[in-house]
């Protein structure tokens, strides 16, 4: 199906049905089948404080605390519900704090010193691998 346009690919996909629907609105639904993978790890240090504001890090410290400078750590999943897993290794292999954690997109974004959030990215992506069986990224650091 490479190369093909638009046209020729709903054509493929609804054949006779095709002359019937030309002209008319069609609901495209995109539905996501999610494999077993790890599709990002990457570790950012330092931060800048732009970097902590837009992804709403700053939100919610205590008074007199700031993180910023701090490296950041984003790891992405594929069932998404694996994050739940992933933020336990990361605390358990390191000394990183969540910073954010969405178990309906699999985004998991950790916190802390740079030699912590890299022991936790890898620890993670390494445990994903091994014993779950996961397809991993390689970790980048930026």
């Amino acid at each position: 199906m490479a190369g093909m346009t638009t046209r020729e690919l709903l054509e493929k996909l609804y054949n006779q049905d095709y002359e019937k629907l030309k002209g008319k609105k069609l609901r495209m639904t995109r539905v996501r089948v999610p494999g077993k993978e790890v599709c990002l790890a990457h570790v950012i240090n330092p931060s800048q404080s732009c970097i902590y504001q837009n992804l709403g890090l700053h939100i919610g410290v205590h008074e007199g605390e700031d993180h910023t400078g701090e490296a950041i750590g984003m790891i992405r999943f594929t069932p998404w519900e694996a994050v739940v897993v992933a933020a336990d290794i990361a605390v358990k292999s390191a000394n990183v704090e969540i910073g954010f954690m969405d178990r309906f997109s699999g985004s998991l974004i950790l916190t802390g010193g740079l030699t912590e959030v890299q022991t936790a990215v890898e620890e993670v992506v390494k445990f994903f691998r091994e014993v779950l069986g996961f397809k991993t990224c390689a970790v980048h650091k930026s």
